[in-house]
């Protein structure tokens, strides 16, 4: 799988399309040795991104966390723009040709300074499947509360950095236990959010329907797609929560779903081995509020 990649950098300031083939990372860059960036991942539908705004916002919460600097939104969305008109074909799913787009800003090497870059792949057909089929899901103890650094600003709680290796584990962890992802929770068990993604889940009771998703100020990083859905859901009808939310919440839910910018509203069919509801017809709305966002 080819990349396109634009570059946005002191040389190419308004962004520039460069070959993946060729090196463009220093050795010394410190993106890549000590994970000291942020980055967004966003989906685009034939050629056309979906909830930038959205998106650039928390871009630019995280690189001012950071104390990185943030291409403006114009700039940001040519670049983005023009690596969408040089990319190859996206994955075929049922609701277009997708690509994922990831914008990433680096510390750069000590004497060169930040940089940012644009990627554009089209999206697989493992994503495909996982929104078709769903996931099974294991819960993982954090280790520590992250609601507790929120008055620690060197520890940049809300931001989304480069350093992803924890979550990485999280997943290969899960998978050796026989799962496919992972969520996190806190010393108290209160649920957390996934390894790449956000928790939402539906309560149907009668005439009362009702999403609800772990805390955002508890540690928990503000998800786009779950806001999307929500902002959907409440222009529906639906009643909104906002935690705390237990694994007992979770297994007595009318449908869990694992929800993100490329991967949209991916049902959860297991969790800890125990089965799950999976409605198909809740799962369709839910995904097509994000789809539609």
């Amino acid at each position: 799988m080819t990349s396109t990649v634009v570059v946005l950098d002191a040389e190419r300031p308004e962004g520039a399309l460069v070959d993946p083939a060729v090196p463009l990372v220093h050795i010394d860059d410190q993106g890549l040795t000590r994970g000291d960036g942020v980055f967004e991942t966003l989906r685009a539908v034939d050629g056309q991104v979906r909830k930038f705004p959205a998106h650039h916002r928390r871009l630019t919460s995280s690189a001012r966390l950071a104390q990185l600097p943030v291409p403006d939104a114009e700039r940001c969305l040519r670049a983005v723009e023009l690596a969408l008109a040089h990319a190859g074909p996206g994955g075929r799913g049922e609701l277009g040709a997708e690509h994922s787009v990831r914008i990433t800003i680096s510390r750069g090497t000590p004497e060169g300074g930040p940089w940012s870059w644009v990627t554009v792949n089209p999206v697989p057909e493992s994503t495909f499947r996982q929104r078709r089929e769903g996931v099974d899901v294991v819960l993982l103890p954090r280790g520590h509360d992250p609601a507790l650094d929120a008055g620690y600003p060197w520890l940049l709680p809300g931001a989304k950095t480069l350093s992803y290796a924890v979550n990485m584990a999280a997943q290969r962890h899960a998978r050796t236990l026989g799962a496919d992802d992972a969520v996190f929770t806190a010393e108290d068990r209160r649920v957390l959010e996934g390894a790449t993604s956000s928790v939402v889940c539906a309560r149907v009771r009668g005439d009362r329907r009702e999403l609800v998703t772990p805390e955002p100020s508890r540690g928990v990083l503000p998800g786009t797609t779950q806001a999307a859905i929500f902002t959907a859901a409440r222009a529906d009808g639906w009643e909104l929560g906002y935690g705390p939310l237990y694994p007992a919440d979770l297994l007595a839910a009318d449908g869990v779903w694992l929800v993100s910018s490329v991967r949209l509203a991916v049902p959860v069919r297991r969790l800890d081995a125990q089965p799950l509801p999976v409605n198909p017809q809740l799962t369709r709305l839910v995904t097509g509020w994000v789809a539609g966002a």
